[in-house]
């Protein structure tokens, strides 16, 4: 395909390639992921419609960038092409977890867990774009997938070593059942052999476009792509695609994944209000405007109103993860500097003034590691998170609590009850508050800035 005599220009297909960078990446980068989990995940291939489970909290050999320490994490990518699936999941106990539900364009729809709908055992079935079969007896809801392939991330609140056997049995306890009466699919939907590579993003927006469609709402936005070859069926026209479409699709590329780097590092873009001291975009999921299953929000505080900017807003969430849930499940703010503007580091030690624990209704702890890297450190004290459930933590007679981060352990005991470990160069602290009360969302609770004690790292507190 080439741009036709009287269609558009090199420039003006360069700027329609930019667009539908912004516009599809998340689709590409969402199902490349899902692809890459079908193919080889963790070490073997992890089949559609069955959970993957990570055997306990994070530790230094997790390779997942910031993963958390206190959270054993699930994931199943579900494939409703032959039907729908069944979800059973157990009664925790009171105790926190939450099952996210991301469609093929990285919509978060739904959620199960603690927030959405309590704690007991349950049953839900996920039912594909169009159905309207009979929903089973026991069955405790139905949650409409957008798309035929879905990704389901779990996480399961867990209070350390001593914990993991009651987390590893609620595990064998979450269990997908396909209840569809045609096999589903195995794979993805390929696309054509002999796109050259630097045309493959494109190559996968066409195809994968086609088979998950978008909400209505943004198919005439869609329809502006034509030009470019992606809305056309058959024979990929990138297999022998002219000089000129290569040149302006490969500079539109390059264009729109500039955008959505320099959109990433505003953060006015995704958080309100200054810079300050911690960073937290709890409004990083709003660009979700059309599907509010079980557990969402679609109120005007937690929707884009404007639909073109969603794009972008979505572009960086993808950029940036896959698995961050609404603001409203959980706010994890991370800070890099200290109060006075300082990068962290271990050849110093800090303190974390907190007057009155973080305002949350389910669980706060603080997590750091490593920069830029995001892994946890080996440290002799096995130790990588604190927080509200952290037993013996010392309070002040007010009330308050102070966090000790250093190399190396305080030699007073109250310091050492409150001592996270951090590497000896660079780190990032990061404060995840799980179901945040209002105040965490409007901003009125400020969470304070790490402070740098005078001095270089030692064993004194």
């Amino acid at each position: 395909m080439s741009p036709r005599r009287g269609g558009p220009e090199p420039d003006a297909i360069t700027a329609l390639a930019a667009d539908a960078y912004v516009y599809g990446a998340p689709l590409v980068r969402r199902l490349s992921a899902v692809q890459a989990r079908l193919q080889e995940g963790g070490g073997a291939p992890v089949p559609f419609n069955d959970f993957v489970h990570a055997e306990g909290p994070a530790t230094p050999g997790t390779h997942t960038p910031y993963a958390p320490a206190d959270l054993v994490d699930a994931l199943a990518q579900l494939d409703l092409s032959g039907g729908p699936v069944r979800l059973h999941v157990p009664d925790t106990g009171g105790a926190y977890y939450v099952l996210q539900f991301v469609d093929a364009w990285s919509n978060a729809f739904a959620y199960v867990g603690t927030r959405a709908t309590g704690t007991g055992e349950g049953d839900w079935m996920i039912v594909p774009p169009g159905w309207a079969g009979t929903v089973p007896d026991g069955v405790s809801g139905v949650i409409d997938a957008p798309t035929s392939v879905v990704s389901v991330v779990g996480r399961l609140a867990c209070d350390g070593p001593g914990d993991v056997p009651r987390v590893r049995a609620l595990q064998q306890e979450l269990t997908l059942t396909h209840l569809g009466d045609r096999a589903h699919r195995t794979g993805l939907p390929a696309t054509e052999p002999g796109v050259p590579g630097e045309l493959r993003f494109f190559e996968e927006l066409r195809v994968w476009t086609a088979d998950f469609p978008p909400a209505a709402a943004d198919r005439a936005y869609q329809d502006r792509f034509q030009p470019l070859g992606l809305l056309e069926e058959g024979i990929s026209p990138y297999v022998s695609a002219g000089p000129g479409l290569v040149r302006a699709l490969r500079r539109g590329l390059a264009l729109g994944r500039l955008r959505v780097e320099e959109a990433a590092r505003r953060p006015a873009l995704l958080a309100d209000g200054p810079p300050a001291a911690w960073q937290a975009t709890p409004h990083l999921r709003d660009y979700n405007l059309d599907h509010f299953g079980v557990g969402t929000l679609g109120t005007p505080q937690w929707t884009i109103p404007d639909r073109q900017a969603s794009y972008l807003v979505r572009a960086v969430a993808a950029r940036r993860g896959h698995w961050l849930p609404h603001g409203y499940e959980a706010v994890y703010a991370h800070s890099v500097r200290d109060s006075r503007g300082h990068p962290l580091d271990g050849s110093h030690r800090y303190v974390l003034r907190l007057a009155e624990p973080p305002p949350v209704r389910a669980f706060w702890s603080l997590t750091v590691y490593d920069s830029p890297g995001g892994h946890l450190v080996t440290h002799a004290a096995d130790r990588y998170a604190l927080g509200d459930r952290t037993p013996g933590l010392v309070h002040g007679a007010d009330g308050s609590l102070t966090l000790r981060l250093s190399a190396e352990r305080p030699t007073d005991p109250a310091g050492a009850a409150n001592w996270l470990p951090v590497p000896t160069g660079r780190f990032r602290a990061v404060l995840r508050l799980h179901l945040p009360d209002q105040a965490v969302l409007d901003g009125d609770y400020v969470i304070p800035a790490l402070e740098r004690l005078e001095g270089r790292r030692g064993p004194r507190p």
